[in-house]
């Protein structure tokens, strides 16, 4: 039997009891532990996670930022693996990790894993979510900077550096649950942002919308995944242009 890496696996769940097995699975071989931090899940995901092979703890949501970092800080092991419920890895990438550990991985503070988006079936080959860098292995010590949506990991004064490590994301259920996610996300954002004290020009959604279709469908080759990846797209325009129009209401 192999043995396993430095390495704790960390998931924050609420009511993923039809994903969190394959995700806590997927962890299970390569980390010395997984534990799964949840928010009084009511459709079974803790027991699920328990027979897939985590440790159950739970703790009332706050938040995003704040959850992770509570996950994080139940870690045992020098390094932390930090997925959602609906990410995964594959053998593939499992054997990356390995590799990545036997070689390399004292070399950088940080790592960021390669994330493949699937939507309604199908994984993206074009465009930004096909190989979208995520900072998703990483030293214990670190945590994520607090607000309310887009948390991200504060790695200032770290070393930063791309694996070859791919990551699995099974982004939505459905069209219409999916697009409720985002507009939530909107929402949270352009609260934070008014927070701030900043504000929308007329047309800056409609501007947003624009500069994703040629970022993601024309310069980064979003087109070759056909009708399924321009779905998701559209649907992706839809929220960048939301997400300026709901700024700008708030600034009224």
């Amino acid at each position: 039997m192999l043995s396993k890496p430095a390495l704790s696996g960390v998931v924050i769940t609420f009511n993923e009891a039809d994903r969190i097995e394959r995700c806590v699975a997927s962890l299970v071989p390569v980390c010395h532990e997984v534990i799964v931090l949840d928010s009084g899940s009511t459709d079974g995901t803790a027991a699920i996670a328990r027979a897939a092979g985590a440790r159950v703890e739970q703790r009332p949501w706050e938040g995003f930022a704040k959850q992770k970092n509570a996950a994080i800080a139940l870690a045992s092991q020098p390094w932390v693996m930090l997925l959602d419920a609906d990410e995964w890895l594959e053998p593939d990438a499992q054997q990356a990790v390995r590799a990545l550990f036997d070689r390399d991985i004292e070399a950088s503070d940080v790592w960021l894993l390669l994330r493949r988006t699937h939507y309604l079936g199908h994984a993206m080959r074009g465009g930004s979510f096909a190989r979208e860098p995520v900072q998703r292995l990483f030293r214990s010590h670190l945590r994520h900077a607090i607000r309310p949506v887009h948390e991200y990991l504060d790695v200032q004064g770290q070393r930063e550096t791309r694996s070859s490590v791919r990551l699995e994301h099974d982004t939505a259920r459905n069209p219409d649950e999916y697009w409720r996610k985002l507009q939530r996300y909107a929402r949270l954002w352009a609260d934070e942002q008014a927070a701030r004290g900043r504000s929308a020009l007329p047309g800056r959604g409609a501007m947003a919308a624009l500069a994703y279709a040629i970022k993601n469908l024309i310069v980064r080759g979003g087109l070759i995944d056909g009708l399924p990846g321009l779905r998701f797209h559209v649907m992706h325009m839809r929220y960048a242009r939301l997400k300026y129009t709901l700024l700008r209401e708030a600034g009224r």
